[in-house]
This record gives structure tokens, C-alpha cells and sequence, in this order.
């Protein structure tokens, strides 16, 4: 499903499976009955050491759910080892070092399926994982402005209604999350976090935080803090965990680390989960492939769980512009040793994005466009949210920017969360009816690719989602304009972008929010005035920020003087040579 880790990994194809950085560039950063419960793990044989043994591959087993004893006893007859079960959904994780081991194994009575997780060996870190690091924070200075993602789904107007419940929990499935951020702290549930690394649940202290930068990105986009600093994520008030499936070093993402997180999802309350990830190693898991059948089983069996103690999966298109729907090569798989080309067909699933009831999310660029990186797919994709140059938390109370379907996904589900937090009670199932309802239409540009109608296509599914109408209320007539238009900022000019603003009675708000979206390398350069229908000028950024690329926030500005209805106008002027951008898109709230 996704693209790749920061690094090296930025293409997709590189080590591991993340759904959002490829290809950004990161700124700042590089059943029956007596069921046991789904995370209840056997006592491992005793065969079973902390020694590693090379060549250690691991297996899904998949019986019958319910008491899987007897097939446990099959694995260590059979030269393997249990290293954990999920006794609920009837899914065993073995290791063996015998070649012969699923072959044999799929011979065993009350054995369903039997298929290897990968095409490398264990490593040596699953028998006595090591802690993440926990990073040194760095402070930041007082100051959180409305950024243009949470504008462009209204957040910011929602907020107004919920910020969300201290009562629902969101699992962030991923690298893990910086725990002591700045940001995050104040929401971070440590109670439910922890590692699903190799497929087995690790609470030790600190072993969820992050091995990457990705799932700490993430967490800030869902519920960063409203505290005056940094960022606000869509639903500030929610509670998040971290449930780390990536393992260190290479952040696979491997399906007995999905299929624990699942499970601990279910059995810890979450009502919504983050999974900007596919399931390595295959990009896509085929069913006429023994091993891929087994994944697919495995995975979809962990959802179902998941799902049935109320929680739902929302997930990432990925990041290489394909069609979902009309799948022909999968080039990138095997990616934990040596991809090759094959073929394949709508049969082979991205996983978990294309499993039912997994809600899938592709990106927008600038304003309602495709951004470039996005897959696509009718009946996959079910909504859109923005996912180009989004500003959020790093590791070590840091910011900073990434672009991917990784983005996009967070955003869907804050929404998600503050939808769960407006209707206590509410189901999966109607939390995505709701997603799909309170989305707002988007048509297929003029691209062949895209097929379908304004309401339901296969470049933006139901549309871009908007957290105002999913809490309940929408926007009075009139209130909110934008202009999506690109206007190109040259070296020392002056340059306008309009909006005209009809319907709204008598003067602008002492509050009128101005959202800017403004591209420009070292935006020390730029001056970035409001000017009002009478030629009033407003300045909102008066060369401030030295070195940094772009500026996108959201300023209040006393406009109560003028009347509201005219042309309003966003004028950039840039006073220095070597630097050029664009204004990419600006809005006017009133």
C-alpha cells in the first residue's frame, strides 16, 4: 500500500511499507464458546529460548477459534516454536528454522491455513527487544496558529462544538509515538500503549515510542494538543495510544505485528485506529499464494475482532498514483529481501487498506486536487482529506512537514474521533456512514483516470471530509470563500489573488479568520497583506521567519471597519532576489 520510510526510503520500493513520506521530502527532519481473550498468548515451550537461532523464519498458523492446544502441540512436535496466539480469532505466530516446517504443518489436523510472514529471517531483537530511544525535548516559543489542513476541513470551526472527549481513545498503529512531546503528552494514554513488534505485545514502559518519525507526524495530526504551542491536531481532546508494529532499524510493518495490533486494539477500547502502513512484505497479498493466503486470513481475522469490540480502521491509499482498482504488476514485493516483477490481478489485496470495513483515505494537494503521489481506485477509496506539506509533531518536541496518504489518514481520523465523541454509543459501521455522509463533493478533474460522479469517484471516493458537518453543524451561508488559484510570486513583485465575498449582512467580524497557503522558499522575503473591499491594508506576515519554506496559517484579523461584501484581496510582496513560490491557495472566514 505505501511508500517508504524517511532516509533512504523515501521511494517507494525502499526498505519498508510507511504510507506517507513517499515521495515528500520531510521538512525539518528527516465464536465459539470458552474463547480465550484474542491477546491471550501460551506459555512458549521451552524449546523456546532468548538465544537466536539463524535462519528463524516466522509462520501464521490459522485453526479453528477457540482452544488451539493441540495444534500448539503440532508446531513444537513439527520442529517450531509458539511465540504468541490469539486463541479468539484462531491465529498462532510460530517460528521454526525447518524448511519443511508449513508444509508439514498444513498436513495437521484442525489446521486451516499455513503461510510464512516474511522472506527473511526473525531478527535476533525479537527474543529480547531493545527499548526505543526516549529523545531529548527541545521547547518551542508560545504560538498556535490555525494551520491550512485544519482550516481546509474546518477543524478550527468544529472545535467550536467538540474538541473532542477525554473518553475516546484512537489507536496510532505505526513507528510508535513520541510519548513526551510537548504536544502530545497531555493526551497520550500510556495505559493502553504498547509494542506489537514481531507479533507479540510488549508493555514494558516505553517500548511503544518511536523508531522513526512517522507515527509521531501522525499522532500530531489526530490529537495534538490545544495548549498554545506548536500545533492543534483535528480532535485536541481525544485520548491517544501508540500500538508500535513497525521494528526497528528497517519500520517493517510485518502481519503478526498488525494482527497484534488489532487485537490490542480491540481488547483495549479504541474506538478508531490510525494505519498509514501496508503489510509488508508484499505490496499487494495474493490468495492463489499459500503464505499470501494466510496473511490475508490472518489480518482479516484481526480487523473482524477489532471491529467487533467496536473499534474501526481507517487507512492509507498509498503513495504510488496506481489504480487500486485496475491492478496489473506488483514490482516492489518481496521488500524485506529481493523484489521482483509479477503479475497480478483485483484479487490481491492491499492489506489492511482493501479489507472490508477498513475505511481508505487518499490525499489532497492543494485545496479539493488529487495530490500527484495518491492512489486512486473506484469502490477503494472512500474519502479524501489533505495530505501535501502538512506541519505537525517530530520526535524530541520537534515539527515538521511530510506529504503522503500517511497525512491524509490522520486527518480522517480526527474526525473520526470527534464524530465518536459528539455521538457516545456509535458504531463502527455508523461512524462510517457518517464519514461518508458529511464529505463534501468533489468532482473528477479533467483526468481520464478518474471515473464516477461528483458524488462518489474514484480519485476522492465521497469526497474531502469536514469535521464541522461531522460533529453536527455546518457553516451559515455565505461565511467561508476561498480561491484554490495558483498566482506565481517572482523575484521583487507585487502579486494579488481576489476573493469576492456576496451574501454576508453588514461588516466583517472582529475575528475574520484569513487562512494563507503561500509555497515560497525563505519566506523572509515575502511582506503578505489582507486588503479589504475599500483598499484598506491588513498586514498578516511582514517578513518574519528568515530561512523557512512556505507559510500556511490561518490569522485573525479585525476587520470590523469594512463592510463584508466586495472583492477582497491577498496581495504577496516578495523584496529579495534568488527566492520564487506561489500563492497556492487563501480563504476568508466570517
Amino acid at each position: 500500500m505505501l511508500a517508504a520510510t524517511l532516509g533512504a526510503a523515501l521511494a517507494f520500493g525502499a526498505p519498508a511499507a510507511l504510507a506517507g513520506t513517499a515521495p515528500v521530502s520531510p521538512s525539518g527532519a528527516p465464536a465459539p464458546v470458552a474463547k480465550a481473550p484474542a491477546n491471550a498468548e501460551a506459555a512458549a515451550p521451552s524449546s523456546q529460548s532468548a538465544t537466536w537461532v539463524a535462519g528463524t523464519r516466522a509462520y501464521l498458523v490459522i485453526t479453528a477459534p477457540g482452544d488451539s492446544s493441540a495444534v500448539r502441540s503440532a508446531i513444537a512436535a513439527n520442529g517450531g516454536t509458539v511465540f504468541s496466539n490469539y486463541d479468539a480469532i484462531g491465529v498462532i505466530v510460530a517460528h521454526s528454522t525447518s524448511s519443511t516446517f508449513a508444509a508439514t504443518m498444513r498436513g495437521v489436523s484442525g489446521v486451516q491455513k499455513v503461510g510464512a510472514t516474511r522472506t527473511s529471517d526473525v531478527p535476533a531483537d525479537a527474543y529480547n527487544p531493545a527499548l526505543p530511544a526516549n529523545p531529548a525535548q527541545s521547547s518551542t516559543a508560545a504560538g498556535e496558529p490555525v494551520r491550512v489542513d485544519m482550516s481546509q476541513i474546518k477543524a478550527d470551526q468544529a472545535w467550536a462544538v467538540t474538541t473532542g472527549s477525554a473518553s475516546v481513545k484512537v489507536g496510532v498503529l505505526d513507528t510508535g509515538v513520541d510519548d513526551q512531546h510537548q504536544d502530545l503528552a497531555p493526551n497520550f494514554n500510556a495505559a493502553d500503549s504498547v509494542s506489537c513488534a514481531y507479533g507479540k505485545a510488549d508493555t514494558r514502559t516505553g517500548a511503544w515510542r518511536d523508531v522513526d518519525t512517522h507515527g509521531t507526524h501522525v499522532a500530531g495530526t489526530i490529537a495534538a494538543a490545544k495548549n498554545g504551542k506548536g500545533v492543534v491536531g483535528v480532535a485536541p481532546g481525544v485520548k491517544i495510544s501508540a500500538v508500535r508494529v513497525a521494528e526497528p532499524g528497517n519500520s517493517f510493518f510485518f502481519a503478526e505485528n498488525t494482527i497484534c495490533g488489532f487485537v490490542w486494539a480491540g481488547d483495549h477500547g479504541f474506538k478508531v485506529t490510525n494505519n498509514s502502513y501496508y503489510t509488508d512484505p508484499w505490496q499487494f497479498n495474493c490468495p492463489d499464494n499459500i503464505d499470501q493466503a494466510a496473511i490475508i486470513e490472518g489480518v482479516k481475522r484481526a480487523q473482524e475482532y477489532a471491529e467487533s469490540k467496536g473499534s474501526l480502521q481507517i487507512a492509507a491509499a498509498g503513495n504510488e498514483n496506481y489504480d487500486l482498482a485496475h491492478k496489473t504488476t506488483d514490482t516492489a514485493s518481496p521488500n524485506d529481501s529481493t523484489p521482483v516483477t509479477r503479475t497480478i490481478t483485483n484479487a490481491c489485496l492491499d492489506i489492511p487498506t482493501e479489507l472490508p470495513g477498513v475505511v481508505t483515505v487518499a490525499a489532497n494537494g492543494s485545496g479539493t486536487t488529487k495530490a500527484s503521489f495518491s492512489n486512486f481506485g473506484s469502490g477503494v477509496i472512500d474519502v479524501a482529506a489533505p495530505g501535501s506539506d502538512v506541519y505537525s509533531t517530530l520526535p524530541g518536541g520537534k515539527y515538521g512537514t511530510k506529504s503522503g496518504t500517511s497525512m491524509a489518514t490522520p486527518h480522517v481520523v480526527g474526525v473520526a474521533a470527534l464524530i465518536a465523541s459528539a455521538n457516545p454509543g456509535i458504531t463502527p459501521a455508523q461512524i462510517r456512514d457518517k464519514l461518508a455522509t458529511q464529505a463534501n463533493d468533489i468532482a473528477c478533474p479533467s483526468d481520464n483516470r478518474c471515473t464516477g460522479t461528483a458524488a462518489n469517484n474514484s480519485f476522492f471516493g465521497e469526497g474531502q471530509v469536514d469535521a464541522l458537518k461531522a460533529v453536527g453543524s455546518t457553516p451559515p451561508p455565505g461565511k467561508y470563500f476561498e480561491n484554490l488559484g495558483d498566482v506565481a510570486i517572482g523575484d521583487n513583485t507585487t502579486v494579488e489573488s481576489p476573493i469576492t465575498v456576496s451574501g454576508v449582512t453588514g461588516n466583517a467580524p472582529v475575528t475574520l479568520k484569513v487562512g494563507v497557503d503561500v509555497k515560497h522558499t525563505y519566506i523572509g522575503d515575502l511582506k503578505v497583506d489582507l486588503v479589504a473591499p475599500d483598499g484598506t491594508v491588513y498586514t498578516v506576515h511582514n517578513r518574519a521567519g528568515g530561512s523557512t519554506d512556505n507559510i500556511a496559517q490561518t490569522y485573525t484579523v479585525n476587520a470590523s471597519s469594512e463592510v463584508a461584501n466586495g472583492t477582497w484581496k491577498l496581495r504577496v510582496n516578495d523584496n529579495a532576489g534568488g527566492d520564487t513560490g506561489k500563492i497556492d491557495a487563501w480563504n476568508l472566514t466570517f
